[in-house]
């Protein structure tokens, strides 16, 4: 999963037009720019150990790049935002192989589990080893995530599934000493304690968010379609965590009220400095057919965009993100061209907000 070159200055070659295409393997959405020449840098997170459904997750990064080549770069929202420079750091070949190798325990551990598994021990054993290398994962996410905002630089984290922006949110909180509130789109909760013995899991990254030293202010959760009773109740126990059911705004909307006045009570609940963590899958599924754990429902991807600029619109400033759970479904690359189009086209709008919102 290496590059296969790095990112080049746009004075390293012919003059960089904005209105042609050009290859990905000049930069992430073909801008040829180095890190110290960008605004904004993303960091890959190839990750998908704990993934309990589909697979493919830890391949979302490199799809979404490669995809990428093929947007136009002027957005009539955000105009030419992409000139403060975006850059997508190289593919950490050290993680492709942890995640390769504690895959495969996960999913022997899984496995055990799912057949009824009497083997106590050696389960416990390997949940262990799984969540070790999940830790590791994270600290590895946190160093990088700290380096980015130290040299001043806007972030962005690009997975892998979504257990990958513990590290991130952990580092955006020390920088934004805690005075921050997660905008979380996804068609589940995430607020197990635990899921299959995995502390780490992607099904268990707001809980870890929300019980975390580094908590934020407030997680406001849109979309959600897909819980336990637990998570119902811990969501309903806490003030500082408001769940917006993709049922109930259905419902407001089939009784006539807009996506509009919808988007005004998210806001409302949210402090003035925003994260946004943006599971893929909190779209209906024809925008994201291979993603893990799919699940009826859910937005369409005009609705989150007209979300991110009534946030940006209403004066609170977007100050990172993640998007997660792009993924091939196990299939050859060029099978699964939508999933990195759709993707690649959410990325961009989301660093175009960002970068707007901090101008």
């Amino acid at each position: 999963m290496t590059d296969k070159s790095q990112n080049k200055s746009p004075n390293s070659g012919p003059k960089f037009d904005p209105q042609a295409a050009i290859s990905a393997e000049f930069g992430i959405f073909g801008i040829p720019v180095t890190e110290e020449e960008s605004k904004l840098v993303l960091v890959p997170v190839p990750w998908e150990v704990t993934t309990s459904y589909g697979e493919g997750a830890s391949r979302g990064p490199q799809i979404i790049r490669q995809a990428s080549e093929q947007i136009d770069l002027f957005d009539i929202e955000v105009g030419k935002a992409y000139e403060a420079g975006y850059f997508m750091r190289d593919f950490p070949e050290d993680l492709c192989a942890m995640n390769d190798k504690y895959k495969a325990i996960a999913q022997e551990l899984i496995e055990m589990r799912t057949s009824l598994s009497e083997d106590e021990a050696k389960m416990e054993a390997l949940a262990a080893e799984v969540n070790q290398a999940c830790e590791k994962m994270s600290q590895w996410v946190y160093d990088q995530c700290t380096d980015v905002l130290n040299k001043g630089k806007l972030l962005g984290l690009v997975g892998g599934d979504h257990s990958t922006p513990l590290g991130a949110i952990r580092a955006v909180s020390d920088k934004f000493k805690g005075d921050f509130g997660v905008l979380h789109i996804d068609a589940h909760a995430d607020l197990r304690n635990a899921y299959q013995g995995f502390k780490q899991s992607h099904a268990s990254i707001m809980y870890n968010v929300m019980t975390d030293a580094k908590k934020p202010k407030k997680l406001v959760q849109v979309g959600i379609r897909d819980f336990s009773e637990d998570e119902h109740d811990f969501s309903a126990s806490r003030e500082d965590i408001k769940t917006f059911y993709d049922m109930d705004l259905k419902r407001r909307m089939l009784k006539g009220e807009s996506w509009a006045q919808v988007c005004k009570d998210i806001i409302k609940e949210l402090p003035q400095n925003v994260y946004i963590s943006f599971d893929i899958d909190g779209l209906d599924p024809a925008f994201c057919p291979h993603t893990g754990t799919p699940v009826p429902g859910g937005m369409s991807v005009d609705q989150i965009f007209f979300l991110f600029h009534e946030i940006h619109s209403s004066g609170k400033k977007i100050i990172a993100f993640d998007l997660n759970e792009v993924s091939t479904g196990g299939l050859p690359e060029h099978e699964v061209e939508w999933d990195g189009n759709v993707g690649a086209r959410i990325l961009y709008k989301m660093c175009g907000w960002l970068v707007k919102s901090n101008a």
